[in-house]
């Protein structure tokens, strides 16, 4: 039964437990068409464009696809003209102020719209609908997931791109960082999931030793690799497939859309291809497939500045589509709203679109993804060991804060922000973290709009 005026089924409610009546989020937006292919978005500079190679068919795909992504890549990055952009102004300014400038840019976003800071419209929220809750600030609950960014190599250069890799970057995690997240995982039987990303996790130097001594440390564990799909084709790599099926991978892999078009804009020229190719030798492998307990996973993210559609409607879709045109099988589909940082947000604040993006983050805000967003039950690691609430709170150099409890307080709990940044070094445990302050900030908007936004899609 549909309740008027939602997008929301009575089972789909979630009951906050704080108040005694339900809470019911207003969407507007939240109703995007899973028709992705026919999502548009105005190149820059259309005149000058050359027109992109259309999807040809599976006839001599894996002949088409051979070779690395990197040399296009690279040549992609020294035409484009937001690439070089980009550049100059990292090379002007350094990362620390271009990441503050861009924070800065947001909240003026907001500031015009009349919106207060993150915590606060939270508050407010919460009191507008009656729930009583004296908590004045979100707390992880118990980390369940350890999610390890190992480097920022990686041989595409999306657009959306949070964390802006590309074949230009050389961090990556050593051995000894590697060995300190093992031990911490040893320690934390609550931790379910190891969540690899990057980059391209699997061109770092010690991602295959820690999915080796992950399973060999729990057999059960989850072990989830963040694939951008070409990665598998690219030449050295050739035995990649076998070691995930091994291994039991989880696969989560990019994939934007089901067209030639909207993948290659969004991802770089020729993505479309090797992706799917890489998902016909997944499929080969047995990964997607019912009994193999091969799981893939993909991961749609909007082409511009709107909401992703429903998750379950689209997975559909891509059923349909990746079926009939490729012959390709998956496991389940998540949907993963932008970010409105790093390469997303000069690419809004660069066509004027920053301020009308976040307006509809904040108009579609949902209360009830405040429960679960998916910092309350992860603890994300950055290349260099140091600690953060998300993957994007890293990107956006915005370390965690360490916590304690005073013994004189007796059930309340004081917050002290760590001298320096807090690395792995600190900690042995994940129980260490239960309870301690998230830190938020104005792009926490992209994980509360619609249905809510987290790297397992809608939290909802």
């Amino acid at each position: 039964m549909m309740i008027a005026g939602t997008h929301l089924r009575r089972r789909d409610i979630f009951y906050l437990g704080l108040t005694a009546r339900h809470y019911i989020p207003r969407l507007p937006d939240y109703n995007t068409s899973v028709n992705v292919h026919d999502h548009k978005l105005k190149r820059p500079e259309l005149a000058s464009a050359k027109s992109k190679k259309l999807w040809d068919g599976l006839e001599n795909l894996k002949e088409r696809t051979q070779g690395s992504l990197i040399p296009s890549t690279l040549k992609h990055m020294e035409e484009d003209a937001e690439f070089k952009l980009t550049a100059s102004n990292l090379k002007k300014l350094g990362q620390k102020k271009l990441t503050r400038e861009e924070k800065k840019n947001r909240q003026r976003a907001l500031d015009r719209i009349g919106i207060p800071n993150f915590l606060s419209f939270w508050r407010a929220e919460k009191k507008k609908q009656g729930i009583e809750d004296k908590e004045k600030w979100l707390r992880r609950t118990a980390v369940e997931i350890l999610q390890l960014n190992i480097g920022l190599y990686c041989n595409q250069a999306c657009n959306h791109c949070h964390v802006e890799s590309s074949p230009k970057r050389s961090e990556m995690m050593d051995r000894d960082t590697a060995d300190r997240c093992l031990h911490i995982l040893q320690n934390s039987p609550a931790v379910h999931t190891l969540d690899i990303t990057g980059g391209a996790p699997e061109l770092c130097s010690n991602f295959r030793h820690l999915v080796t001594e992950a399973r060999k440390m729990k057999p059960e564990l989850k072990i989830i690799d963040r694939c951008n799909l070409t990665v598998l084709l690219e030449p050295g790599q050739e035995d990649l497939v076998t070691f995930l099926t091994e291994h039991k991978v989880h696969i989560a892999a990019s994939l934007p859309c089901y067209s030639a078009k909207n993948v290659n804009l969004q991802r770089g020229s020729g993505v479309f291809d090797k992706s799917i190719q890489a998902l016909r030798l997944l499929n080969s492998a047995g990964y997607g497939k019912e009994g193999t307990n091969l799981e893939l996973d993909l991961v749609y993210n909007p082409l511009g500045a709107f909401l992703p559609p429903a998750q379950e409607d689209l997975k559909v879709k891509y059923e349909e589509e990746l079926w009939e045109m490729f012959g390709i099988r998956f496991s389940k589909l998540f949907t993963i709203t932008n970010m409105p940082i790093k390469r997303f947000a000069d690419f809004l604040y660069r066509r004027g679109e920053l301020e009308g993006y976040m307006e509809l983050l904040v108009r579609n805000y949902n209360l009830n993804a405040m429960e679960t967003v998916m910092c309350r039950n992860i603890l994300n690691v950055g290349w260099n060991g140091q600690l953060y609430d998300c993957d994007f709170n890293q990107q956006l150099d915005m370390p965690l804060i360490q916590t304690r409890r005073s013994l004189e307080e007796g059930d309340k709990q004081s917050d002290t922000p760590s001298r320096r940044p807090p690395t792995v070094w600190d900690l042995e445990t994940v129980d260490d973290l239960n309870g301690s302050v998230i830190v938020v900030d104005n792009h926490c908007f992209g994980c509360t709009a619609g249905m809510g936004s987290s790297c397992q899609g809608t939290v909802v």
